[in-house]
């Protein structure tokens, strides 16, 4: 049986999380941050902001404290430390960012095929439609099947997708629209029967509500970002042995070496934002399989309160799964109110509540447009939750 969440320690870990303070709705655009963490970069600026690597007390202090937010986040992904890269706010704070940067030294062979999803954030499809532009590949695109509400992507809906010249196959893990989980497994297996081909996901909407691991994904490529995970405005990558081998290097002519740091990190890791990754990682330890469960299970509690009331209007259409059931979705809720837009729906609960919430099409534009059809209305309303919201909050 899984142990219940202690909600009253989970408040106070946030200092933002004040009574009659702002309700927040919107933690799929980022979530607050653990006092630790702001605790963390105050102290790294106070007391280590030197270059790394030089051998007076300070900096041998600064590169110790670095090297640790770097193996930390390697722990919460279930990697290997250099196969791990983080970048900074100064060239791209985010997944988007890094995305863009494994999209300019990844070597696949002429004429191959790409495979990328059409509901995912454009973080993940941008960079491969310029890719396969500037190099002569075929784009094929993945789509949930016709008439499913669930709107998941499936390995039996990639399949007839895949050929013997498919190089690279991208989803979501979680749609940052639809809140569905896909089976990240299942599809990672379903793309390598393929010689060669290789899985990107992107995992910025799962990352704050479920444990991952790349070893048991046994995906090539994998981002998130940690200001979705209660941490600040950064991101990482992973990169299998077997997909790193695939890469070029952004780095100077003069670093050599085979680490992701090297060929993707263009001296970017901010230091003082790395030195804050192992508080995010002691709050949620990657081991602590009951507290990731407690947390799923309280999610579940949340969002079911949510579907059950959207559920009983008529005039609500809900978008992905309409159930709570965990193992399916994490609490992002997307809906459209007939005969209203978005915006004004958002905007009249904003004049009533504390709530803060948002509508648009949160940067999954094919989605909102090609698939759900809502670009003339502004798009969805969404609520997107997570452990610290309460039942009191939601009700």
């Amino acid at each position: 049986m899984a142990s219940t969440l202690d909600i009253t320690s989970a408040h106070k870990a946030f200092p933002a999380l004040k009574p009659d303070h702002q309700v927040y709705f919107d933690n799929a655009g980022g979530s607050q941050v653990l006092g630790t963490v702001s605790t963390a970069i105050k102290n790294y600026l106070e007391e280590t902001n030197v270059q790394l690597g030089a051998s007076y007390d300070i900096a041998k202090q600064s590169t110790e404290t670095f090297d640790k937010g770097m193996a930390a986040a390697a722990s919460f992904m279930g990697a290997e430390v250099d196969e791990v890269v983080g970048v900074i706010p100064v060239i791209g704070p985010s997944t988007t960012q890094l995305f863009s940067n494994l999209s300019q030294i990844l070597c696949l062979p002429p004429a191959s095929e790409l495979v990328i999803s059409q509901i995912d954030h454009e973080t993940n499809i941008s960079p491969w439609l310029r890719l396969a532009k500037l190099q002569g590949h075929t784009v094929k695109w993945w789509k949930p099947d016709p008439g499913d509400e669930t709107m998941m992507l499936t390995p039996q809906n990639l399949q007839p997708l895949l050929s013997e010249k498919t190089r690279l196959v991208t989803c979501t893990h979680t749609s940052n629209v639809l809140g569905g989980i896909h089976d990240i497994w299942r599809i990672a297996d379903t793309v390598h029967t393929i010689p060669g081909a290789m899985l990107c996901v992107d995992g910025v909407a799962l990352a704050p509500h479920r444990r991952i691991n790349m070893k048991e994904l046994d995906v090539d490529f994998y981002s998130f970002s940690w200001y979705k995970v209660y941490g600040p405005h950064i991101a990482v990558l992973y990169a299998s042995p077997t997909a790193k081998a695939r890469l070029g290097s952004l780095g100077h002519y003069f670093h050599a070496g085979d680490a992701l740091s090297t060929k993707l990190g263009l001296a970017a890791a901010s230091y003082e934002l790395v030195a804050a990754i192992p508080s995010i990682v002691s709050y949620l330890p990657p081991e602590d399989e009951d507290k990731w469960e407690a947390i799923a299970k309280h999610e579940e509690e949340l969002q079911d309160i949510l579907l059950t009331h959207l559920r009983s209007r008529r005039d609500v259409k809900i978008y992905g799964h309409k159930t709570a059931e965990r193992r399916k979705r994490v609490p992002v809720v997307s809906f459209s109110v007939e005969g209203r837009g978005a915006r004004e729906v958002v905007e009249e609960v904003e004049k009533r509540s504390a709530f803060g919430l948002r509508w648009g099409h949160f940067y999954s534009k094919r989605l909102v447009d090609e698939v759900l059809g809502l670009g003339e209305v502004e798009g969805v309303v969404r609520v997107s939750l997570v452990h610290y919201n309460t039942v009191e909050e939601v009700r």
